[in-house]
C-alpha cells in the first residue's frame, strides 16, 4: 500500500484547535507547506473542519484537520464549536494553537482540560512569535506550563517550524506499521484463507478495506493468501495438499464458511480480526452477551463508520434486525446511524451494535466504546454478533486463545 492510498483511517490524525485569529490556519499552513486553509485578518474564516491527507516527516502518513476558532459567536457559531468538538474524538495528536502575546483565555484552558481528561497528547504552539521581544523568542518552555509541551512558533518567518514537527514526532502514538491485524498469529510461510463473498453490495473492482488490510499483512509477515468465495471453500481446502493455518471469513458467510471449514483448521472473521486491531475485542465480546436477552420494550442502535447507498438486502439496515429478531425471539426497536452521526447521548439503548470500524481511526472507535461505557450500554461489533448468532462466537475467538 502506497502513501497515497493509505486510507484515512490508518493514518495519524493530528488536530489543530484554538480561538479564532490565533493564527492556526497560517501554522498548518506552515506545517503542510501548502496553502491548505484560508488565511485572513478577519475572525471566523475557517467556518468547518478542513482535512488533509499528506505525509509529514517524521510521522509518514497523517490526516491534517485545521479547525473553526471556539470562540465563535451565534447559532452558526454553536454549531461550529460542536464540529470542533467532534474532532477531538478522532484526535491521535492535539495542538492548541495560541496567540504567544495574549493571555489564557477561559476556552484556551478548556481546551487543554478536554486533552488531559480524554488522554491526548498535545503540543501547545505559541503563534506570532516573531512579533515577541528578541529574548522572548527563542525561550522555550518543552514542559510546558499548562501541562503538555510548549513552543514558541512563527508561520511567518518559520521560526521553530522544523522542530515543532520533530515534537509532534515526538507524540506521535504506536505506528501503524508496527501493529498487527493477523500476522502476529502466524509464522512465515503459513497458508492463510481468505473467503471473500461478492453480492449486490460489494463494491465493483475491488476489495474492502479489511481485507485488503489483512491482504497486506500477510504479505509482509511472508504468508500465502489464498482467495475465494464462499462459494468455491469446499473445493479449494479439498485441493490443498496441507491445511492452511487459517481461514478468515466475512462475516456475512460466516454460518456457511464454518459448516464447510473441518473443525481442525481455526476459523476466524475480518471484522473480528477488524475489533482486535482497534483494541477493543474483550469489551465487544462482553457486549455479545445481550444479544440473548433483548425484548420488545429493547432498543437497539445499530451504527456504521462510513456512509454508502443501502441496497436491498443491506447488512445493517436489513440483515442484522432479522438476525437479532429470530435469535431473541423478540421485535426490539432499532435505530440506525452511520458516519459522524453517532450520538453523543446514548441513555435509553440497550444495545449497540457497530460495524468493524474500518473507515475509522482507532481514536474514534475507542472514543465511540467509551460513550457506550459511560453509559452503560454494551457494544458489540456486527462480526462477533453474527458469529454469537450463528453459535460459532467461541469457535471464531479460538486463534486468540491466551491473548485476549
Amino acid at each position: 500500500m502506497g502513501l497515497n492510498d493509505t486510507p484515512s483511517s490508518e493514518r495519524i490524525h493530528i488536530g489543530f484547535f484554538g480561538v479564532r485569529n490565533a493564527g492556526k490556519s497560517s501554522l498548518v499552513n506552515a506545517v503542510t507547506g501548502q496553502e491548505l486553509s484560508v488565511v485572513s485578518d478577519t475572525k471566523g474564516t475557517t467556518t468547518d473542519p478542513v482535512r488533509k491527507a499528506m505525509e509529514l516527516l517524521p510521522l509518514g502518513p497523517v490526516l491534517i484537520i485545521d479547525t473553526p476558532g471556539l470562540d465563535d459567536t451565534g447559532e452558526l457559531g454553536e454549531k461550529r464549536i460542536r464540529k470542533t468538538r467532534e474532532v477531538l474524538s478522532e484526535t491521535d495528536i492535539a495542538v492548541l494553537v495560541k496567540d504567544a502575546s495574549s493571555p489564557w483565555s477561559e476556552q484556551e484552558k478548556q481546551l487543554t482540560e478536554l486533552f488531559k481528561n480524554r488522554g491526548i497528547p498535545y503540543v501547545t504552539a505559541l503563534t506570532k512569535a516573531d512579533l515577541l521581544p528578541e529574548d522572548m523568542r527563542e525561550k522555550q518552555d518543552t514542559a510546558g506550563g499548562n501541562g503538555g509541551h510548549e513552543i514558541r512558533v512563527s508561520a511567518r518567518t518559520g521560526l521553530r517550524i522544523r522542530e515543532f514537527k520533530e515534537l509532534l514526532g515526538s507524540l506521535a502514538p504506536k505506528k501503524a506499521q508496527d501493529r498487527r491485524i493477523v500476522s502476529d498469529l502466524l509464522a512465515p510461510g503459513d497458508t492463510v484463507v481468505l473467503v471473500v463473498p461478492i453480492d449486490e453490495a460489494a463494491p465493483k473492482g475491488r476489495l474492502i478495506l479489511p481485507q485488503q488490510l489483512v491482504i497486506r499483512d500477510l504479505l509482509d509477515a511472508h504468508c500465502m493468501a489464498l482467495v475465494c468465495r464462499e462459494t468455491e471453500l469446499k473445493s479449494l481446502l479439498s485441493s490443498l495438499s496441507e491445511k492452511p493455518r487459517l481461514v478468515i471469513t466475512d462475516s456475512q458467510a460466516f454460518k456457511r464458511v464454518s459448516a464447510d471449514t473441518p473443525e481442525d483448521i481455526p476459523l476466524t472473521g475480518f471484522s473480528i480480526l477488524m475489533a482486535r486491531y482497534k483494541g477493543e475485542l474483550a469489551e465487544l465480546i462482553k457486549g455479545a452477551e445481550k444479544l440473548s436477552s433483548l425484548t420488545d420494550k429493547s432498543r437497539v442502535l445499530i451504527s456504521e463508520g462510513c456512509t454508502h447507498h443501502r441496497q436491498c438486502g443491506d447488512i445493517g439496515s436489513v440483515k442484522l434486525p432479522a438476525w437479532i429478531r429470530e435469535y431473541c425471539h423478540a421485535e426490539p426497536e432499532f435505530e440506525f446511524t452511520s458516519g459522524n452521526d453517532f450520538p453523543a447521548e446514548l441513555p435509553g439503548f440497550d444495545l449497540i451494535v457497530h460495524c468493524g470500524g474500518c473507515m475509522l481511526n482507532g481514536a474514534e472507535m475507542k472514543h465511540r466504546i467509551s460513550l457506550a461505557r459511560e453509559a452503560g450500554v454494551p457494544v458489540v461489533n456486527y462480526g462477533i454478533a453474527i458469529a454469537e448468532m450463528h453459535g460459532i462466537l467461541q469457535r471464531s475467538l479460538e486463534p486468540f486463545s491466551g491473548i485476549l
